[in-house]
């Protein structure tokens, strides 16, 4: 995919959270999110860190997690956002929507996938809609079940995903899981909150795994 097509992307997708950002009040950024232990405050401040993560800092990271990759972002995110309230990450956040830098080991649409699965992360346990646009959407969704990197092939192994909005599906799956892409890019990427709005016997295997 034309990679300028995808800085656009992102740029967009970044700063439309951060207006969404904006609107949100004292209690929400102390809410927790749909990453387990992690509170809307952790999550933003995650988001900034895509354009700010360095090798040798992930290496460090990494040896005061073990080798524990999901603790390394934790820890990192809970670090950071003692440091800077919620004004402060906004700004950081708006300030580099257009920055080309992503964290070491990441491909181009990694900081896309990053930005629409975390904007849900965000909205939805606060009861609110954030629309994700269509073709992004796909192209995110395609990129998670093409990489190793996020499980979704063992996560869904034996189901085919089809889009409810969108002329697309992927898998060979025999059991269909029929929804609308943001909801199976959430299931892709290991939310059981995409459950909800999916249907067929895919929906219920992955129930079971969720």
């Amino acid at each position: 995919m034309d990679r300028e097509r995808v800085l656009s992307w992102t740029k967009a997708e970044r700063l439309g959270l951060a207006d969404f950002l904006d609107d949100l009040e004292g209690s929400d950024w102390e809410a927790p999110s749909l990453c387990t232990g992690w509170t809307v405050h952790d999550v933003v401040a995650h988001l900034t860190l895509s354009t700010r993560t360095t090798l040798p800092g992930m290496v460090k990271g990494m040896v005061r997690a073990r080798g524990d990759w999901e603790r390394m972002e934790f820890d990192a995110a809970r670090r950071r956002a003692a440091d800077f309230g919620p004004a402060e990450l906004i700004a950081q956040f708006r300030d580099t929507a257009a920055s080309t830098r992503r964290a070491p080991l990441s491909a181009p649409l990694d900081p896309l996938v990053d930005v629409l699965v975390h904007g849900q992360d965000i909205a939805r346990p606060l009861g609110r809609v954030r629309p994700t646009p269509q073709e992004q959407t796909i192209a995110a969704l395609e990129h998670v079940l093409a990489s190793p990197f996020y499980g979704a092939r063992k996560r869904l192994r034996g189901v085919r995903l089809v889009a409810t909005d969108a002329n697309w599906s992927r898998g060979d799956g025999q059991d269909e899981a029929r929804g609308p892409v943001c909801d199976l890019l959430l299931l892709a990427t290991g939310r059981a909150a995409g459950l909800p709005a999916v249907s067929g016997p895919g929906a219920e295997r992955l129930g079971r795994a969720l």
